[in-house]
């Protein structure tokens, strides 16, 4: 395998499994306590990646919020915070985000190559020709290549089930909010996928936490003998 960073997928859902339901309005599922967690875990990663389907619809902007935790990446002679990174097939990106905001965090756009030359025209970021499809192990592969050691990767669903499928992942956290959405209008955590988890070859639990009426699941991906590929387990102590 080529060398890859050590990759972390973070994501709440509701109890049966929803990222967001079908309405307008973006569906709260975290407390401030698990997005101050969260928070602690961007500042501990080199790199943050969402979908462009998750940039249209939920304009994150994906930074290190506390001062402390800027200050610390300062200090590490590192940004105040990580790299952004999305990956888009059509393009539709508009420079007006708060992806693209001047604020200080460089950010890497993987585009299908057909899109590249009009979204290096128009968007104030690093665009990468990602081929004709872009897919995660080229992402990850070309991320390592520009000195990315940790990626965290937060959404949406399509993002989320092609790092899992391919196996790219080496933890999960996944928090789980007490209520149900019970519209398949909604969007799921997972699409369809051939995960290498099944009841053959199950994930193995780090840890359960409760935050506020939230629960936390942490799982490795790996064989408990395997070594990520730049050996970084021992630094999710710190998560």
């Amino acid at each position: 395998m080529a060398e890859r960073p050590y990759t972390v997928v973070s994501a709440a859902v509701s109890l049966d499994g929803y990222l967001d339901d079908a309405t307008d309005e973006r569906l709260v599922l975290s407390t401030s306590a698990d997005l101050d967690r969260v928070d602690a875990v961007r500042a501990d990663s080199d790199a943050i990646l969402v979908g462009a389907t998750t940039v249209r619809r939920d304009d994150p902007r994906l930074l290190v919020r506390d001062p402390a935790r800027r200050l610390a990446r300062v200090a590490d002679g590192r940004c105040a915070t990580p790299v952004k990174v999305t990956v888009t097939r059509s393009g539709d990106l508009a420079a007006g985000s708060a992806f693209f905001a001047d604020d200080g965090a460089d950010k890497l756009v993987y585009a299908a190559s057909p899109v590249v030359d009009r979204l290096r025209a128009t968007l104030p970021a690093t665009v990468v020709d990602a081929g004709p499809l872009p897919c995660p192990s080229s992402v990850v592969e070309d991320l390592a290549a520009r000195g990315v050691r940790r990626l965290l990767v937060e959404g949406g669903s399509e993002v989320l089930t092609q790092f899992l499928s391919a196996g790219l992942v080496d933890e999960l956290h996944l928090v789980v909010a007490p209520f149900l959405v019970g519209d398949s209008r909604g969007t799921r955590f997972l699409g369809d996928g051939a995960f290498p988890w099944c009841p053959s070859n199950r994930a193995r639990l780090l840890e359960v936490r409760q935050i506020d009426d939230l629960v936390l699941l942490r799982y490795a991906l790996q064989p408990a003998d395997a070594h990520s590929p730049l050996d970084l387990r021992k630094s999710l102590s710190r998560s």
